[in-house]
């Protein structure tokens, strides 16, 4: 069949029509802020407190987060995060220990201050997570008990890791501030949540949303599952007294879209090296230095 063709430009459609067949623009990744907002939200209505070291804070007490852990890798990018020491601590963690001499050897330093001079810190994190104590001698290993539990009874409402043993509390170095996670199974996917009953914003808090989000991906791969959200729910919620400076910096800084973080596969969730764990498209602000409160 023929027929007249209208008239076109060299470069578009048919004049006075529009182009159905225009690009879309590209989509974008979402950026999340939840972590930006809770620093505004202490800056602006905390309650100045005094605190156990002496250091002075403002606080709010109680508030949740949420990160869907299928939109990125919630690693914060309104300030460089230390990635190595996140993944090697929670490495550590997983391993038991007890001691800092193992992440020492790995250039890691984030526990040197509360060690002993022998490098101990007495029965903290892990030694909870996989050797708690029972009262007749035994331990538990509550993290090989939970990744069973998830295979073989997903819907329980057991699926709890707890680092706060009040019987052992007195020989910790540091009491768990990061006390007590829950893993929930829906539609396939994994969600964890953590309850922090004392979150150091500005330092602290960044670090243990990476730790729980990678640990939620970790334990999703060994059951099967895809990942769902990672929710944090903070108890005394502060920033410290010498950090305002530093947020108020942070806080001036646009954020950028999450990370994808890349799994290798391993045959058991104790088998992973730091090797393993890869961030990609990382891109972030500089890191903003501040003093530790101990």
């Amino acid at each position: 069949m023929t027929g007249r063709l209208s008239p076109v430009s060299p470069s578009g459609p048919p004049r006075g029509r529009k182009d159905s067949r225009a690009a879309e623009p590209p989509k974008l990744a979402p950026v999340h802020t939840p972590y930006e907002d809770l620093l505004r939200l202490v800056m602006e209505t905390g309650t100045p407190k005094a605190d156990r070291t002496g250091t002075g804070t403002r606080s709010v007490f109680g508030h949740q987060m949420r990160f869907d852990l299928s939109e990125g890798f919630p690693l914060i990018t309104t300030k460089k995060v230390h990635l190595k020491s996140i993944v090697y601590e929670l490495l550590w963690f997983l391993r038991g220990e007890s001691n800092v001499k193992w992440l020492q050897d790995r250039g890691v330093t984030i526990w040197d201050e509360w060690a002993s001079p022998e490098g101990e810190l007495g029965p903290v994190y892990g030694v909870q997570w996989r050797n708690w104590p029972t009262p007749s001698g035994e331990h538990i290993d509550q993290i090989t008990q939970v990744i069973e539990t998830l295979k073989t009874d997903p819907d329980s409402r057991r699926m709890i890791v707890s680092a706060w043993n009040v019987g052992e509390i007195p020989q910790m170095a540091l009491a768990p501030c990061h006390a007590f996670f829950q893993f929930y199974v829906a539609d396939g996917r994994l969600s964890c949540q953590l309850y922090q009953r004392s979150a150091d914003l500005f330092l602290g808090v960044p670090f243990n949303i990476a730790s729980y989000a990678l640990l939620t991906h970790m334990v999703a791969a060994q059951t099967g599952l895809e990942v769902g959200e990672f929710i944090w729910t903070g108890g005394d919620c502060h920033i410290y007294d010498n950090h305002v400076d530093q947020v108020t910096e942070q806080l001036g800084r646009e954020p950028y879209e999450y990370p994808e973080l890349v799994l290798a596969p391993r045959d058991s969730i104790f088998d992973y090296e730091f090797e393993d764990i890869e961030i990609v498209g990382y891109r972030h602000h500089p890191a903003i230095k501040a003093p530790v409160a101990i």
